[in-house]
């Protein structure tokens, strides 16, 4: 299943036993698997797993998801990442295998250091986050289902732009 707005680059196959929410991006030549001990002479067909990329996350190119994981809204997987166990929302994953780096915002933008509220805030849409007990992320200006509203829609700066001291 493949949701509204996804946008598949070259070299990506999409593999029976994935659902794909809505607005994910999936990087060129991304690896997304559907059996865990594949073998040519054993037919597991009937045994696909589940690999559920949910609303927003953004796969980098050429990482591998292995199957049965679920990647959190608007995760951020990183270019030549391996993922081997489920990752939460918003979370920036990199490396072999891949580990939790730090938080991204919507706008696919790396989270610093929380203020003295504990609030993290993206430096290019203003939309703020907090770290929940759960241990996960939650955007507190926007519900986790909405569409970002039109104006906010368009990147205004790059990642270099923001990332220049």
């Amino acid at each position: 299943m493949i949701g509204n707005n996804v946008k598949v680059q070259n070299n990506v196959s999409i593999y029976e036993g994935t659902t794909i929410e809505e607005d994910v991006f999936l990087g060129p030549s991304c690896v997304l698997t559907n059996v865990t001990n594949p073998r040519s002479q054993v037919v597991r067909r009937s045994l696909y797993e589940t690999t559920l990329l949910k609303r927003g996350c953004s796969i980098g190119a050429n990482a591998t998801v292995i199957c049965g994981i679920t990647i959190g809204r608007y995760a951020f997987v990183a270019a030549g990442a391996v993922i081997t166990k489920d990752v939460q929302d918003y979370a920036l994953m990199i490396g072999v295998p891949a580990r939790q780096k730090g938080w991204i915002s919507r706008h696919g933008h790396p989270l610093g250091s929380p203020d003295s509220d504990g609030i993290l805030t993206c430096p290019e849409s203003g939309l703020r986050y907090q770290e929940i007990k759960s241990g996960s992320l939650r955007c507190l200006d926007l519900d986790e289902e909405a569409l970002l509203p039109e104006a906010m829609a368009i990147g205004h700066q790059s990642y270099g732009e923001l990332k220049k001291p």
